[in-house]
């Protein structure tokens, strides 16, 4: 190993100071690099890249951003990087969704269908984009009081498109499908705990057919159709619900 590999990884280390906070460190020769190197620019965004499921799952900066990851030449590894605001950047908030939609193509066909990628194509400044929802690199659906405030941004009374009510109706809404979330996690858990295979085939199986409402709920909500949101939030709903009740039945045996 080089010196200057040595040098980059003592200084990662000490960023974080313990083996625990070093699960924080990247994987990759632009994280490596820019961890230990504190004058590098956007360090809270390369700590929020590191803790998120982006960052867990080792999907690199160079996926969004472009340039080379497998080398620490400066030049090389950030050959074709574009700011976000040229207009050509994969990072620009007008190309993101097509950046974003190479892994998460449910959700970006589904917003291809909203009129809210209708104003982003149209070149409208505030037309939002994966970003204002999920932040530019947390790769998370924000708190729903967040979300309130997002959509108030633009539907608030005197704002640029009021749509008096609609921010507190989303907020309702995301409420109830942070819930069902947690109970599908629950659901998940405990299936997990199983030690029959067969039974645990079998609730992997019904687990499946009750996400799927929960699926279509989401992809409601990446076209902003509050309507089928709701809908198929109940839906979810009642199904992990009944699901709880087989786990349950029979504990963990």
């Amino acid at each position: 190993m080089s010196r200057y590999l040595i040098a980059a990884a003592i200084a990662a280390a000490s960023l974080f100071g313990g083996p625990a906070e070093a699960q924080l460190q990247p994987k990759n020769a632009c994280g490596d690099c820019h961890f230990a190197r504190p004058e590098a620019p956007a360090q809270d965004h390369l700590l929020n890249w590191s803790t998120s499921p982006h960052g867990r799952n080792n999907v690199g900066c160079e996926k969004c951003h472009g340039g080379n990851a497998s080398t620490f030449e400066s030049l090389p590894a950030h050959a074709g990087i574009l700011h976000s605001d040229n207009v050509k950047s994969p990072v620009n908030r007008r190309n993101l969704p097509t950046t974003c939609g190479k892994c998460h193509v449910g959700p970006f066909v589904a917003f291809q269908n909203s009129r809210h990628y209708e104003l982003l194509e149209s070149g409208q400044e505030y037309g939002p984009t994966c970003s204002t929802c999920h932040e530019t690199v947390a790769g998370r659906l924000l708190k729903p009081k967040v979300l309130e405030a997002r959509c108030g941004s633009c539907h608030g009374i005197n704002e640029i498109a009021p749509r008096p009510g609609r921010p507190q109706m989303a907020r309702q809404i995301y409420e109830q499908l942070a819930a069902v979330r947690l109970d599908f996690n629950a659901a998940q858990k405990s299936i997990k705990k199983v030690r029959d295979p067969a039974r645990r085939m079998m609730l992997l199986d019904a687990y499946g057919q009750a996400e799927v409402p929960l699926i279509r709920a989401v992809n409601a909500g990446h076209q902003f159709v509050y309507d089928d949101l709701q809908e198929y939030t109940a839906v979810a709903q009642k199904r992990v619900d009944a699901l709880l009740v087989m786990i349950d039945s029979q504990g963990t045996r």
